[in-house]
């Protein structure tokens, strides 16, 4: 029923991925979507391009790059990984020439949907426009026709790709990606006002001072001023390049935050879970009148039909305290961080 409790468990991890390292960053994408599923999780989201790691920088421009990415989702859709778990998988997928940064949505060994970045990072220490482009058909889908070696595996022969939300048996779910966050018109406002009640992040967030406060703020004031649920994904590592990811993975639910990651350690795979009622947000959402005269008039975005639910039994969990470091612990554990991965990965 509509005004019962409605439990989803779903989860997010911290995973340290490593530039073009397709046999260790697959161990790692599969180990926390095991890690998940035993925590009785139907959702996992992982950090941006996971698969690849983030910075592969000229890499990006190979096509062996993105063949070795699909090689990875052909090991995950041939196992029973995906099996009765939603999983949103970060990479890079070239679609009628052109490279986009993606969501690869995963489930029951089949592709589902596959949705591009629609604003890139290209400031600061980012450089993402050199790689990629941006998705710019606002609300629209393409037809995407999978390569031969996932089509042989999943009998499909191609899937939805473009803008768009994933509508299950009881909820909708979207997603943003690292950057499309910090914008000013972010892609959750119009989702969440379509209904959308789940939004996902896979991001790849590098460390600087002070940014895991800002960070905190966005989310929460996100999923406060918008209502739902909010899953944010982050790799933690130095994947190869001068920046240091700092985790932080985090699951939010109207303004209060349910799980929080480590934004330093030396894991190479940590998965944060939480079981929360969707129940909540529908009230949360229809209780604040003036965002419901803003979402009856929303454009609406389009849906990519799913036979499968996220809600089942489980234990509500209880908001969390968010930890933040303060200057002098983050000038402590960044840079050593930073050297440790560094070492590690000098041989």
């Amino acid at each position: 029923s509509l005004f019962t409790m409605k439990l989803i468990t779903v989860a997010t991890c911290n995973l340290a991925q490593w530039a073009l390292d397709f046999e260790g960053n697959f161990h790692r994408i599969a180990e926390s979507i095991r890690q998940a599923k035993a925590k009785g999780a139907r959702y996992r989201v992982g950090p941006e391009l996971e698969v690849s790691g983030y910075g592969c920088e000229d890499h990006f421009l190979e096509g062996d790059t993105f063949l070795h990415c699909w090689e990875v989702i052909v090991r995950l859709l041939e196992s029973d990984l995906t099996d009765n778990i939603l999983c949103d998988i970060g990479m890079p997928v070239m679609h009628r020439n052109v490279r986009y940064n993606c969501r690869v949505f995963l489930l029951n060994r089949k592709v589902v949907f596959i949705r591009p970045k629609l604003a890139l990072a290209n400031d600061g220490n980012y450089r993402e426009g050199r790689w990629f482009v941006a998705w710019t058909h606002r609300f629209q889908l393409h037809d995407f026709y999978l390569p031969s070696l996932i089509s042989n595996i999943t009998k499909q022969k191609k899937v939805p790709f473009g803008d768009g939300c994933i509508a299950l048996t009881d909820t909708v779910l979207g997603c943003e990606t690292c950057e499309e966050l910090w914008t000013p018109n972010s892609p959750h406002i119009p989702l969440s006002l379509d209904g959308v009640e789940i939004i996902s992040n896979g991001s790849g967030s590098h460390h600087q001072l002070g940014k895991l406060n800002t960070r905190l703020d966005l989310i929460k004031s996100a999923t406060s001023k918008s209502g739902g649920i909010y899953l944010y994904a982050n790799h933690q590592c130095c994947d190869g390049s001068r920046i240091y990811f700092d985790g932080c993975c985090l699951i939010s639910q109207d303004g209060r935050v349910y799980g929080q990651g480590t934004q330093f350690s030396m894991n190479d795979v940590e998965v944060v879970v939480a079981t929360l009622n969707l129940i909540d947000t529908r009230v949360y959402r229809a209780s604040i009148n003036s965002r419901n005269i803003q979402a009856s008039q929303a454009t609406t975005v389009p849906r990519v039909d799913c036979d499968f639910a996220l809600s089942g039994p489980g234990v509500p969990s209880k908001p969390v305290q968010t930890k933040i470091h303060n200057s002098m612990e983050e000038i402590g554990f960044g840079p050593a961080c930073w050297l440790w991965d560094y070492l590690r990965r000098s041989g």
